[in-house]
């Protein structure tokens, strides 16, 4: 059967949607007693995977409480252990985990390299499908009829591979969203949503690197489907969405009309459908997904970083009525929190996944830094992950900062903030958290919004570049630059300190057009990254990326600051 004849079959749907709530209610159980549950993941990675080399060298045999790991083990990032993935993804047995890996996921390091994330059986009964079915419990609880038919959903992470790249081994390196877990995994019912749908798997010929004809040949499909519900993950393919649809809304309309996918025969020739969306476009100008899909109900993607800043708006462009559910607070690495209920950006931490530790984000890690224990984190404070499971990661500092809502149900709840990685010219030490807040801070004393915003240090100084969404008259412009030096000070001691003692001047404003961050992800996905990879990025100090971003900005456009005392 079919992925499409699946979603069809109400039975299935109805197995589905049982699978993903029991999921969520034994999640829940488990917080009635989470530093148990913690235990019990210890004691399991340390007694499956005791034999292996890895676990030898660090005696696993010997550790009996979590202060003996942390003695045994150090934290460590990728690089530690890419000689040790490196030996599994080439074929060798027993290295980092008794389980042999099925697959390796793909994730992009910092230096642009696809890592190999070890992806093994036991690690996806134990600790992947739990959460991953429990992910999608609230919109499939209060948006039911998301799932009334294959084609209510547009999953634009969705890109199942023919023919996948391999490792050494044979084994497929790709990304999770590419892996078929049924075929694969035995896990018939975690096809996630979107996957049945009539673009899930492309009825014409495109080749595997042509991401952007990809995304245009989907879309070209939805526009003739009742799409209720997107899910993009990652927002920076949500905001591009309606981009795209009036980029290419000619092509797509004259396929409609002549019958035709990605220039190929596809159906007959639609002129009346053509000529409907032709009067659309007549009377609205801008076309908008909500013109396309009047009962859009739900966005499901993350909701925090630089998201926070643009969401509220991108959502009307959906709808007046639709919700933007928080994905999973998650890498391909492994999973941290997962949201079950409506809270519109924290997620729990889910303690039967892996065993958790957390340090100060303002602190840099190392092999030996004392670390917090779930139970010890304070809400409103930011924090590093640490994290072990039994997929062979261990101590695994996957480079993501989380803020600590609350604590609800007797465990943390948890918002993606940014990546770890700092921007430091002079001892300021800015992460992406403390600079998106500012930014924040400094759009709503003003009464501004921006589509998105980056930046980078230049001649000593930060310059910033914004696409607001309405321009900004000189006054706006210098008063938010000089209310976001304020707000910076006040999030970081290192940057206040740097800004007093002159070694960093005042901030500069580059506002650009509405769409240049639009174009530079349209850019970047066209020369083949994964649409998924392409995230929102703060720093870009990078000069080719800068240019590139900026590019086309008017040349009156001169950089406002606060003038130097």
């Amino acid at each position: 059967m079919s992925l499409a004849e699946s979603w069809a079959d109400p039975g299935r749907v109805r197995r589905y949607r049982e699978r993903v709530l029991a999921e969520r209610t034994r999640l829940r159980s488990a917080f009635a007693d989470p530093e148990g549950h913690q235990r019990a993941v210890l004691a399991d990675l340390l007694e499956c995977n005791s034999g292996t080399e890895y676990g030898k060298r660090h005696g696993f045999g010997a550790i009996r409480t979590l202060d003996d790991y942390r003695k045994a083990v150090p934290v460590q990032t990728y690089a530690d252990l890419e000689p040790w993935i490196e030996r599994a993804a080439a074929g060798e047995t027993g290295v980092l985990t008794a389980d042999q890996p099925a697959v390796f996921f793909t994730s992009s390091g910092s230096t642009g390299a696809h890592k190999k994330i070890p992806v093994t059986p036991r690690f996806m009964r134990t600790t992947f499908f739990p959460f991953y079915y429990a992910a999608w419990a609230p919109l499939i609880e209060h948006f039911p009829d998301v799932l009334q038919h294959p084609g209510a959903v547009l999953n634009l992470k969705h890109d199942p591979l023919a023919a996948p790249p391999t490792t050494a081994s044979g084994r497929p390196h790709v990304g999770a969203s590419q892996v078929d877990f049924g075929e694969r995994f035995g896990e018939p019912l975690s096809a996630e949503p979107g996957t049945g749908a009539p673009w899930a798997t492309l009825p014409v010929p495109v080749e595997a690197g042509e991401h952007l004809e990809k995304m245009y040949l989907r879309l070209r499909l939805a526009v003739e489907n009742d799409v209720r519900c997107v899910i993009g993950i990652n927002p920076a393919m949500v905001a591009a969405l309606p981009y795209q649809l009036n980029l290419w809304w000619p092509r797509i309309v004259k396929e409609i009309r002549d019958g035709t996918l990605g220039g190929h025969p596809h159906g007959a020739p639609d002129p009346e459908r053509a000529a409907a969306l032709d009067r659309l476009a007549e009377r609205h100008g801008t076309v908008r997904p909500s013109h396309i899909w009047p009962r859009m109900r739900a966005i499901f993607c993350w909701t925090t970083g630089l998201a926070r800043l643009y969401l509220p708006r991108l959502r009307e462009q959906f709808g007046p009525g639709v919700t933007v559910l928080p994905a999973p607070v998650a890498a391909s690495e492994g999973p941290v929190g997962v949201a079950l209920d409506r809270h519109p950006s924290a997620g729990s931490l889910v303690v039967t996944a892996s065993v958790y530790e957390f340090a100060d984000a303002d602190e840099d890690l190392a092999p030996d830094t004392a670390t917090l224990g779930p139970h010890e984190l304070e809400p409103g404070r930011d924090y590093h992950v640490v994290f072990s499971h039994v997929g062979g990661l261990y101590r695994y500092a996957v480079g993501d900062v989380v803020r600590v809502v609350d604590h609800d149900g007797g465990v943390p709840r948890l918002e993606y903030t940014g990546r770890g990685n700092r921007s430091d010219h002079a001892g300021e030490r800015l992460r992406d958290a403390q600079v998106v807040r500012a930014v924040e801070t400094a759009l709503r004393a003003g009464g501004l919004e921006l589509h998105n915003v980056a930046c980078r240090v230049d001649r000593s100084r930060y310059e910033f570049a914004v696409a607001p969404r309405t321009p900004w008259n000189d006054e706006e412009r210098e008063r938010f630059t000089a209310r976001l030096d304020d707000a910076l000070r006040g999030e970081s001691a290192g940057y206040r300190q740097a800004r007093d003692g002159n070694r960093l001047g005042a901030p500069s404003l580059l506002c650009l057009d509405a769409d240049a961050f639009l174009r530079d992800w349209q850019r970047t996905v066209a020369v083949g990254t994964r649409p998924t990879q392409v995230k929102d990025r703060l720093f870009r100090q990078h000069p080719e990326q800068w240019a590139r971003l900026t590019e086309g900005a008017p040349a009156s456009n001169e950089p406002l600051g606060r003038n130097e005392p």
